[in-house]
This record gives structure tokens, C-alpha cells and sequence, in this order.
């Protein structure tokens, strides 16, 4: 805890403080291509930060004060990639770097979001949109406790903690001579310690606050910049208990921040505003979100925010992307994923598109895209795959819509960036990247052979190359960086193991940085041997060196460190709210220059840390402070200015002239601040800075406008100016070039002006070898030679390279990406032009074009053929599709679009490729699922089963599919199915009791299953039972209704017999005429003896057939409607054992065989003319069991003996066979519910 001491003695105040980055959170799908254009951080994975409140021990309850500041400037946006008009604050657009270290690539990356991560995020990401939780310039404080400053009289000690005591500003009290008429004064480190207030140089300032809003804890500040007067603050009170806003205020400002006026009135005092948008295109029109919970509305100005129009919303906007060029369009994204535009700057709007990935939407690139209108967006489709769709804003109906991607892609990885466009395409276990350059067809991505990426991150895709993280299979924390050729085709490996870094939203930061101002350079954190060191590079990551430590301390102590065991390392953080500098700065119109945060020794470390400035890009370094500052470049990089970091308030800023050697003091503020954020150039003709932030936990906001022109003493002319030339170590050649710059002397404190050039002359170099890279394929050994990497054969000529052609054999090197070396080792290192080769066909690869085995009947199915090597041009091509059709090319490229065929039967298909030309051939086989989807499955087993006797269990399928249906049976309670590919099993059961059959069917994507109950018995009686004619009019035939009834016939058998209820079992067969089969079972305890069991089955079975043929048993089926229940025929089940019979029961059987026969053939030959018996076999839909064959019977209808009739196995053999033949062997035919589905 630091303690502050204030004008009176002995008082102590805790001091504490506590800052959240809130960061634009993105979902995903875990699979996601990431970019960065933008000035902030590269999020690697995006998570939501919850907004949280920080407490102090020594604060009463209540008094804590939660503060959100934005910091929006209204001029930078780069509205090709989705970035808001008010996003990118405080850095022109010159200063950005292209890709800072910590910003977001979305939507190359294979993990699962949405959403997600891990995702992959890019610059569109930084969208403003859902409130409290979105903004990439956001920063939330909690309160701070201290003492109110403004108690304290001016003419008092200014009061300073134990931190400040360690600040630059308070180290000395003795200063060189104060010059007359400026507000300044230096310190130099030798120089004597203690100041006196009184002799304090201030700064022309003015202090404004917004008086009314203290207890506002969220600000957003916007000032347009570019010679503009005018600033916009939007303050809300955002309620933590609701999740809402309930309170705003609009202020503005048109003197750049003297005064400001309150803008309530003007868009309705009691309207809750959101967010505020500004035009990039034309600053004075600016728009104006109303808070959805209370009303959707936008309103709308022309003048820079003087007066608003108010316009209803059907939807509730969560973001909008202006057009780079056209100043009254934009798009606008809605909560339930619609996609909107507005071509009268959102006075109406039109829904473009509905289901859209959220910030996969971007407009069209100017030169490349023929339409200023078109936008390109990832959609879903109503199955829930995604696609890449384009279309005219005004006209995006579906006949108007194009899919420049044939087939789907991942979610969230559509990127749309300057020249390029990537995606990921789904596939199993492995992530397939491609892209388009300069809009041209998709072409898939080549890493390395073996990289295996589990992620990748876009993270730079200007000067004609793409710069790649890739975050490859044994990798866990780190990534490695890759560049690629001009189209982005072919990446080569430029660093390995660059570090990440979690930030405070929970995103993991690429530790990278591309130094502003000096083409090629490029900084990063490398973890090598469980140590992270800081590299940098001249050439685009071609070679990496240490950063060389300073040779002095601040004290002018020489400190001993010796490459490569020490050197410098530095923090590569930039920070999430664009007004506050993070860990390292450089500008483009101060090149060379380099402020950062680091220390030294032999691992980069974050503890004893200092700040570190380099004046000539990089080869030697000095320290400035002991401590952390935020620092901006003033007069476009002729000054330097230095903050402390905010944790601690302070009136104090730094100024240095001479590249950072001699710092000179200056006040802003008579009370010390609580620094949130500083407005720094936003105009190009003024010299202002502004200060946001508070002097206490109560204290309104307020807003300090510092003029700093008095610093300068008048204009720089000629004679201020010296040149330097930009070297790497000694070596002028940077980049193929020397380039020579003009600086300030370091010293002279005049005014750059806005026509100060920075660049004197560049003179191209001789090419050497530094200036190439390897190429695809090729790795650098230890001798420093490009060699083959094993897995690549450097004899491969493309396939697109015919007879008599010419082709570029590479060398197994590529000259660095805008590398401007001429001459020299040029023609030796450049790809040769060669003739291309006479050559066979070979690696032949034959594909589907989603990359599935498996289709649906009746669905196309595009086959793509690819050949590794050959002339293509003269290469036939033959495709047997392996079901009786084949098709012939005479030259691969009449395959480019893929060939397509539609399957007319379920199966499995061999199709096979073959390339052959007058030097030989190749083939290729793919073996193709097509499947009907399963609609239906019945399992048919009997309901009671002799114990250990094979019994045949069988699943009938509908619709019948051939070979591409798989059986999983699951008998009993055992852990493990039986899978087969036949729709039936035999199988034995050991012992008594009820066992439970599961059948289930797999086929394409469909699983289905039925269940069975099978009673085990070592014997058992059944009878067959008919019933009276008036049931089958209530006969609808599902199951339900015959498990009902079943238990209906049981309840009424019981009142004819004292038979115990759990040994009868009754079975209703399917289908009409009713029939019905009933099972009497032994009991479970047979101590009585078998024997003893038998007869007492026999004699319940004579009581119920005596019943019955008296027509005793009926039941009532509704009121009125009685139905009787008859005696068919007694089954010969009781005769059926598992012991062998003497000669009599021999004889039995001989004679039941001779009568079964007899009884067949009656049956099978006037069967239309006995009235009492009609067989059953019509195959039924419905789930239900059906064993044997039903039998009807009247009145009148005589009795015969048991011999005259088969046993139940033999008639649900015959009835199964009979089935087969009218019905399950063409299922799709023969019944009218299941569609037909070889017949497409």
C-alpha cells in the first residue's frame, strides 16, 4: 500500500486503485482465421471479461465509484474489416502498426465457439456494439480511495505518494537555469534533489467539469480530429443489479474542450442514449443509438452533434460498419443475427440477410470488387451449415445471391482483408485453410507438410504477403510465424515459439510488434529453453538477433552484460485503450525511435523493470526511467511526451527534445489527476493535448485541455534539421535499400510543421544473400543454406505445365517481399525459367468435394480429381462411378470444377480414378457410402423361448438399404453390443427368467432402435386365440392399442381360472383379422417337480379352452360393443422340451410331422375355401412382434385334432419367407407409407 502525505502533518491516506480492460469479445467455434490491421491488441482467444467492482476495506459501503472512459477518436477506421468509425482513437492511421502485437485474427482457426475460440479474431472484431462489454477503447476504474484534492489549498505542499517520490519529476529540486517566458525546466540525473512548488513551470490550460454526472461509471469520449474544433463525451450510469443503463448524458464541445454544453435537451431528456457513431467518410454526420431497454430508436445529425433527428428501429443494433467511401451507407447487425443497410445514413433500412455469423459481414474492397455495394457475409443455412455469400446491398434477394465458395465452411473464419479472403473448410481431424487473392478462385493454404496447425491467425496481410501465427500440433503457449508468397499461397517458417501473453480480458496476446516507420522490422518474444528473450529483425523475419543492452545505467553506472548470455528484453504489450501508449511506442513520423518497457539480463522478466528508448531503430539503447510512463510522440514525433502510469494521480508531465537524452518538467494542473486517458494531435493544425480523468473516487469527471505550444520558442528552418541513415549493426543496406532520413538536432526546441518530410532518399543495394529467403519446401540448415525438406521433392513440376511451356524452377530460394535489392546475387538465387517436361500422370487423388465418404440418395455428389504431377493438358482422364457409369476427359482441366454424378440405389460404391497419357498412368480409388435414411425398424423375436435353444432374433429395416445399415444388439444387461452388418443373430439364453433384445439400426446419420421382452421357459403351453368380427373395426393397428387390449383379454381369461396373473401372458398379433396367442408359463419355483408343473399347465389350459368354446370369455371394448374371445388351436409348445422323450413321444412326433404336411397343403391349396381360416401376411409398419400368422375363426367353428396344424416355429418361418418375398425384400415398394426410396 503507498501512503500519501498531504499539507498536514502526520495525516496518511490509503491509496488504492484497481483498472479493467474491457475487450471486444468474439465467439467461434474454436476454429478461426485471425488478422490485425488495427491498433489493438492481437487476441488470440477471445473471452468476455465480466464487469466486476473493486473494493477497499477502509471505504464505507456505498461510496464505491465504478468508471468506464472511452476514447474515441472520430477521424481513423478501416471500415474493410469491420473496424467502427469510432474504434480507432488517438493514432493516425500512419501510426498503426500493421499488425500490433495483441490484435485479434478471427476466422482461420480450428477450435469450436461461436463462439468460442479456441477462436480466432480479427480486426473486424473490434466492433462497438453490446454495451458494458464490447469496446475495444474501454477502460471501467473502480474507485479510488484518497483524499479530496481539492481540499487542499493552492498554496499548500502539493501532497505526492511514495510512488511519485520515485517519479522523475520529484527527483530534483535544483534545475538549470529557468528561462524567462517559458513554462519548463529540465532535470538532469547529476543535478541536486528537491524543488519548490513555487518555481513549478505550468503549462496554458483550462479544467472543465461535468458537473452533475459523478455518479455516471461509464464515458465515452469522441473528438473528430483534422482541424475540427468540436468534442463529444456520452457519460452513463450503468446499473451492475439490472445490467443496464439508466442514465446518459451528452456533452459537447466546439472550442477542442474549453467548455461544453449539455445536449439533453436537444435528443429528449428523458432518451437513454448507448452509443454514438460517427461517419469516417464525412465527420459532421454522426449517429446516435438510444438504449433498447427503453426505447429503439436513431438519432440522427448533420452538424457535428448540434441537432438531432429521432427515427424508429424495428431491431435492436448491436453494431455498424460504415462504407469506406460512400458517407451515407452502413450496415447494421441486429440481436437476433440479421443483417441490415441503410443507404440514407440510417434513416431507413433494409434487411439484407438473416442467420449472419456475428462480425463476419464486410463491404466491398475498392479495386477489386466490381459493385461499391456488395458485401461479403458468412451465413447459415436453415441445416446449420455455414457459407460464404455475397451480394448488392439494395437487391440481396436469394435469386441475387452468390456462393464465390463452392460448398461450406467453419464457422466464424471468413476473413475479408485488403487483397485476400480466407476461410476454413470443415474436415475431419485436420484444419484446411484457403484463399482467394485479388478475389480469383480458392486455392488451399500450404504450410509445411507437418505443421498440423490446431490454430491460425491472420495477422497481417499488407505489402502483398501474408503474415501468418500458426499455433501447430505440440504446441501449447506459443505459435510460430510464417510468411507467405504475393498470392498467400505458400508460407515459409520466418520465426519459431513466439510467445503469448494472457491479457486482462482473458485473450492470449501474440508477443510480436512491426516497429512503425522502418520497413521490415520487426520485434518478438521467443521462448527458447524454458527462457523467453526479445529478437528483433530487419528483413522480415529472414534473420533475428538480440537486442544489444545499454552500456550505462541511469546513474552512468557501466553495466556488464555480454551477448549472448544478456541483452535487453522488452514487453511487446500494447495497450487495450487506444489513449493509454502500453509497453512500447514508435511513430512513423519519428522513425528510428523506440520507447518501451523492459529490462536486462538473460530472460525477459517483469520485475525490476525500466523504461528503454532507442534512437537508431534498435542498434543501441539507453534508459530514460526507473519506471513505468506512458509515452506520445508530440509535433509528429519532434517530441517526446511521458505520463506516469495512471495507478497514482500526478500533475506532471515530461517533455524531451533530443530523442529522450534531457527531460524537462511541465505542470498541467495545479491538483494531481487520476490519468484515464490523454487526447494527444488529434488535429492537424493545433497543438493540444487532452486529459481525462478524476481527482478522487467523488469527484466529477473532468477533462483538462493542455495547449502546448508555449513549449516550442518558433518554427524549425533548415538549419535545424541533420540527416541519419537507417543501418542494421553497422550494415546500410535495409531492405535491399539505404535509406536516408532527415531528423530534428537533437536539442533545438522549434516546431516540426506539417510539411516536415521524413525520408530524404533511398538508394537500392546489391542483392546479397540476406536479402532471400527459403521457399516452400526448403529449410535453412546450420551452414545457412536453403536444403530440401524431407518430406518435399524438389523435382515436382506442376500439373498446369504442358509440353512446349515454360516454368519458374525454383532455386530453393525467394527474394524477401518488397526487398528492393537489385543485380548482384540476383539471377543466382531467383527462380530459373525452364522447360516443362514430357512426363506420366503421377499422385492421383480422388476426392469428394466436402471431403465425406457418405451421401444422401438422391443427393449430387462432386467428385474432384487432382494430380500431383503431369501434363494436364495431355493427360486423359476416366471416372467409373462404380455403379455402372463412367465418364472420360481428355485433359484434367475439363475437371477443375469437379465432376458430378447422382447416385439411383443405396450401397456402397467403388469409384475409380485414372490419369493416363503416352508415358504411363495412375489410379485411385474411393469407396462411397450412399445411404437412405432409416425410417423405420421392427425387431422380430418370439415372445417365449425355450431355455438353451438357439432362437433366430431378426430386425426387418424400412426402407431396405443394402450393405451401408449397421446392427448393434444389445442382449440382456451385457456392457458390449454385437455389431454385425446382417439384420439377424442367432442366440442361446441360459437361464429363466425375462430378458430384454435392443436392436439398433445405424445408417448415414440416422440411429434408430427397438426393444423386445423375451420370456425364457424350460416348457411352456400357449393357444391361439381369435376374437369376435366387431374388433376389427377398432382396430387402428399400433402398438399401444394392442398392449392394451392384450391387457384387457388377460384381466377377463383371470376371471375364468385362479391361474396366478404373472404366468399368463398374452400376445395380440398385428394386422387384421385380430388374432391373439396365449402363453401359459411354469411357475418359477418348480419344487413341486417338472412333471407336477406340466399337468398343472394342462389342466389350466382345459379350463380355459372350456371357457372359451362356451364363449365365457369377452370383454367390453367400448360402451355397447362386446367382444367374445375363441379357442384356435392348441399350440404344440407344451410338447417342446429340453429333455429327450421315450418312444412314445417319438411316435407323437413322427405322426405331428405326417399331419403337418397334410395341413400345409390344405391350407396352401384351399385356403379361399375354408371359411374358419384365413393366414396373416402383410408386412406392418408398426413396431410390434409378429411371430406367427393370425387365424380367424366363427361360432360354428369345429373342433380339430393338434396334429392337423404346424407348430408356431414352423409358421413364423413360413410367414417370415412369405413377407420376404410380398414385402421386405422391396420394402419401398410394397408398403404406402414408407416412401420409395430407389427411385429417386
Amino acid at each position: 500500500m503507498e501512503t500519501w502525505a498531504g499539507f498536514c502533518p502526520g495525516l496518511h491516506l490509503s491509496l488504492g486503485i484497481w483498472v479493467v480492460i474491457a475487450a471486444q469479445t468474439l465467439h467461434n467455434a474454436k476454429a478461426e482465421i485471425t488478422c490485425a490491421s488495427c491498433a489493438s491488441p492481437v487476441q488470440l482467444h477471445v473471452g468476455e471479461l465480466e464487469l466486476g467492482m473493486s473494493t477497499d476495506p477502509k471505504e464505507e459501503p456505498g461510496t464505491l465509484k465504478n468508471i468506464r472512459i472511452e476514447f474515441r477518436e472520430l477521424a481513423d477506421t478501416d471500415q474493410n474489416t469491420g473496424v467502427d468509425a469510432d474504434h480507432e482513437t488517438g493514432v493516425s492511421v500512419e501510426d498503426v502498426p500493421r499488425f500490433p502485437q495483441h490484435v485479434s485474427l478471427v476466422g482461420v482457426g480450428a477450435k469450436e465457439d461461436a463462439s468460442g475460440s479456441s477462436e480466432l479474431s480479427h480486426r473486424g472484431s473490434e466492433r462497438a456494439g453490446e454495451p458494458e462489454k464490447s469496446e475495444g477503447a474501454a477502460l471501467r476504474r473502480a474507485k479510488r480511495s484518497g483524499p479530496e484534492f481539492s481540499e487542499f489549498s493552492e498554496n499548500g505542499r502539493t501532497g505526492r505518494t511514495d510512488m511519485d517520490a520515485a517519479a522523475p519529476e520529484d527527483r530534483g529540486s535544483l534545475f538549470e537555469g529557468h528561462k524567462q517566458g517559458r513554462s519548463e525546466f529540465r532535470w538532469n540525473r547529476d543535478e541536486a534533489r528537491g524543488n519548490n512548488r513555487q518555481d513549478e513551470p505550468k503549462l496554458t490550460s483550462s479544467t472543465f467539469s461535468l458537473a452533475g454526472d459523478s455518479a455516471h461509471n461509464h464515458a465515452v469520449v469522441y473528438w473528430s480530429g483534422q482541424n475540427s474544433s468540436v468534442i463529444l463525451i456520452l457519460t452513463k450510469l450503468y446499473d451492475f443489479h439490472i445490467g443496464s443503463v439508466t442514465e446518459s448524458t451528452l456533452w459537447r464541445s466546439t472550442d477542442y474542450g474549453s467548455t461544453y454544453e449539455r445536449m439533453n435537451d436537444r435528443v429528449g431528456t428523458k432518451t437513454v442514449l448507448s452509443y454514438l457513431y460517427v461517419c469516417p467518410t464525412n465527420k459532421r454526420k454522426i449517429m446516435v443509438l438510444t438504449d433498447p431497454e427503453f426505447e429503439s430508436s436513431v438519432l440522427i445529425s448533420s452538424d457535428e452533434g448540434a441537432s438531432y433527428q429521432k427515427y424508429r428501429l424495428t431491431f435492436y443494433v448491436l453494431s455498424l460498419l460504415f462504407h469506406h467511401t460512400e458517407e451515407d451507407w452502413a450496415l447494421a447487425y441486429s440481436h437476433d443475427q440479421k443483417l441490415y443497410s441503410s443507404v440514407d445514413f440510417g434513416r431507413k433500412w433494409q434487411i439484407i440477410h438473416e442467420r449472419v455469423t456475428p462480425n463476419r459481414f464486410y463491404w466491398s474492397v475498392s479495386g477489386l470488387d466490381k459493385e461499391p455495394d456488395l458485401v461479403h457475409m458468412e451465413a447459415h443455412t436453415p441445416d446449420g451449415n455455414v457459407q460464404y455469400v455475397t451480394c448488392r446491398a439494395p437487391m440481396c434477394t436469394e435469386a441475387n445471391r452468390n456462393y464465390p465458395f463452392p460448398g461450406y465452411i467453419d464457422i466464424s473464419s471468413l476473413v475479408v482483408q485488403d487483397d485476400y479472403i480466407f476461410i476454413q473448410v470443415p474436415t475431419s481431424g485436420r484444419a484446411t485453410y484457403y484463399v482467394s487473392y485479388t478475389r480469383d478462385s480458392f486455392i488451399q493454404i500450404k504450410l509445411p507438410k507437418y505443421s498440423l496447425p490446431k490454430d491460425l491467425h491472420i495477422v497481417s496481410t499488407d505489402e502483398k504477403q501474408v503474415f501468418a501465427a500458426v499455433q501447430e500440433w505440440n504446441q501449447n503457449d506459443t505459435y510460430n510465424l510464417y510468411l507467405s508468397d504475393t498470392r498467400g499461397i505458400y508460407f515459409t517458417l520466418a520465426m519459431e515459439n513466439v510467445k503469448t501473453t494472457r491479457g486482462i480480458g482473458g485473450n492470449q496476446m501474440l508477443d510480436l510488434y512491426e516497429v512503425a516507420g522502418i520497413k521490415g522490422m520487426l520485434i518478438a518474444n521467443k521462448r527458447q529453453d524454458n527462457q523467453v528473450k526479445t529478437y528483433m529483425t530487419y528483413n522480415k523475419g529472414r534473420e533475428w538477433r538480440l537486442l544489444q543492452a545499454p552500456a550505462t545505467d541511469l546513474d552512468g553506472n557501466d553495466i556488464h552484460c555480454i551477448l549472448p548470455f544478456c541483452s535487453l528484453h522488452l514487453q511487446l504489450q500494447m495497450s487495450e485503450n487506444p489513449y493509454l501508449s502500453g509497453t512500447i511506442s514508435t511513430k512513423n513520423s519519428a522513425p528510428g525511435i523506440i520507447v518501451a518497457t523492459g529490462n536486462i539480463g538473460a530472460e525477459l522478466s517483469y520485475n525490476n523493470v525500466g523504461m528503454f528508448i532507442s534512437s537508431d531503430a534498435g542498434n543501441s539503447w539507453r534508459q530514460i526511467f526507473e519506471e513505468e510512463h506512458n509515452v506520445w510522440f508530440l509535433d509528429k514525433g519532434g517530441a517526446i511526451v511521458a505520463v506516469k502510469q495512471p495507478s497514482v494521480p500526478t500533475r506532471h508531465l515530461w517533455v524531451s527534445f533530443d530523442e529522450g537524452r534531457q527531460w524537462t518538467q511541465h505542470s498541467f494542473s495545479l491538483v494531481p489527476l487520476f490519468v484515464d486517458g490523454v487526447l494527444v494531435e488529434a488535429g492537424a493544425e493545433n497543438q493540444i493535448m487532452t486529459f481525462f480523468g478524476h481527482f478522487s473516487h467523488r469527484s466529477e469527471w473532468q477533462l483538462i485541455k493542455i495547449d502546448y505550444k508555449s513549449i516550442f520558442s518558433r518554427k524549425c528552418t533548415e538549419e535545424d534539421y541533420q540527416t541519419w541513415h537507417l543501418h542494421n549493426q553497422g550494415e546500410p543496406c535495409v531492405m535491399g535499400q539505404k535509406q536516408i532520413y532527415m531528423k530534428r538536432r537533437p536539442g533545438n526546441y522549434c516546431m516540426l510543421g506539417k510539411d516536415y518530410s521524413r525520408i530524404l532518399s533511398a538508394e537500392s543495394c546489391i542483392c546479397r544473400a540476406h536479402d532471400f529467403e527459403c521457399d516452400y519446401g526448403y529449410e535453412r540448415r546450420g551452414d545457412g543454406n536453403c536444403r530440401p525438406a524431407f518430406w518435399f521433392n524438389p523435382s515436382t513440376v506442376s500439373r498446369s505445365c504442358s509440353q512446349g511451356q515454360n516454368y519458374l524452377n525454383s532455386t530453393g530460394y525467394r527474394k524477401v517481399v518488397l526487398n528492393n535489392c537489385t543485380k548482384g546475387v540476383k539471377e543466382m538465387y531467383m527462380a530459373r525459367k525452364q522447360q516443362c517436361p514430357n512426363r506420366p500422370p503421377k499422385g492421383l487423388q480422388l476426392t469428394s468435394k466436402d471431403g465425406k465418404l457418405t451421401a444422401n440418395l438422391g443427393s449430387n455428389v462432386t467428385f474432384l480429381v487432382h494430380l500431383d504431377e503431369g501434363d494436364s493438358l495431355r493427360t486423359n482422364i476416366q471416372l467409373d462411378f462404380g455403379d455402372g457409369t463412367a465418364v472420360s476427359y481428355s485433359n484434367l482441366s475439363w475437371t477443375e470444377e469437379g465432376i458430378k454424378h447422382l447416385y439411383k440405389s443405396a450401397g456402397i460404391f467403388r469409384v475409380t480414378a485414372l490419369a493416363e497419357n503416352t508415358l504411363g498412368y495412375d489410379s485411385t480409388t474411393l469407396f462411397l457410402h450412399v445411404t437412405c435414411p432409416v425410417e423405420h425398424v421392427r425387431l422380430l423375436a418370439p415372445f417365449v423361448v425355450i431355455k438353451n435353444k438357439e432362437v433366430n432374433i431378426t430386425a426387418v429395416v424400412l426402407p431396405s438399404h443394402s450393405r451401408t445399415v449397421t446392427f448393434f444388439w444389445w442382449l440382456d444387461n451385457n456392457t458390449e453390443p454385437v455389431i454385425t452388418l446382417d439384420g439377424s443373430i442367432s442366440h442361446t439364453f441360459p437361464d429363466d427368467g425375462m430378458h430384454t433384445v435392443t436392436v439398433q439400426v445405424a445408417a448415414a446419420n440416422a440411429i434408430l432402435q427397438d426393444t423386445r421382452t423375451i420370456a425364457v421357459k424350460e416348457f411352456f403351453k400357449s393357444l391361439l386365440l381369435s376374437f369376435s368380427p366387431n374388433l376389427d373395426e377398432f382396430n387402428p393397428d399400433i402398438p399401444e392399442w394392442r398392449q392394451d387390449v392384450g391387457r384387457v383379454i388377460k384381466k377377463a381369461l383371470l376371471q375364468v381360472s385362479d391361474f396366478p396373473e404373472e404366468q399368463l401372458l398374452v400376445a395380440v398379433f398385428p394386422g387384421v383379422p385380430t388374432a391373439a396367442e396365449l402363453f401359459l408359463l411354469p411357475h418359477k419355483n418348480q419344487s413341486e417337480g417338472k412333471k407336477k408343473s406340466e399337468e398343472v399347465l394342462e389342466q389350466v389350459s382345459d379350463i380355459i379352452v372350456s371357457a372359451l368354446n362356451q364363449n365365457l370369455v369377452e370383454f367390453e371394448l367400448k360402451p355397447g360393443v362386446r367382444v367374445i374371445v375363441y379357442n384356435t388351436q392348441l399350440t404344440l409348445a407344451p410338447l417342446v422340451d429340453s429333455n429327450p422323450r421315450h418312444s412314445s413321444s417319438a411316435m407323437l412326433m413322427l405322426l405331428s410331422v405326417v399331419f403337418l404336411g397334410l395341413a400345409v397343403f390344405l391350407i396352401y391349396k384351399f385356403k379361399r375355401k375354408i371359411p374358419w381360416i384365413n393366414i396373416y401376411a402383410e408386412v406392418n409398419q408398426e413396431k410390434e412382434q409378429e411371430m406367427i400368422g393370425s387365424v380367424g375363426q366363427g361360432d360354428s367353428t369345429p373342433k380339430i385334432t393338434l396334429s392337423e396344424f404346424p407348430t408356431s416355429k414352423e409358421l413364423m418361418e413360413k410367414e417370415l419367407d412369405a413377407r420376404v418375398k410380398r414385402g421386405v425384400g422391396n420394402a419401398c415398394e410394397s408398403t404406402r407409407e414408407i416412401p420409395n426410396c430407389t427411385s429417386v
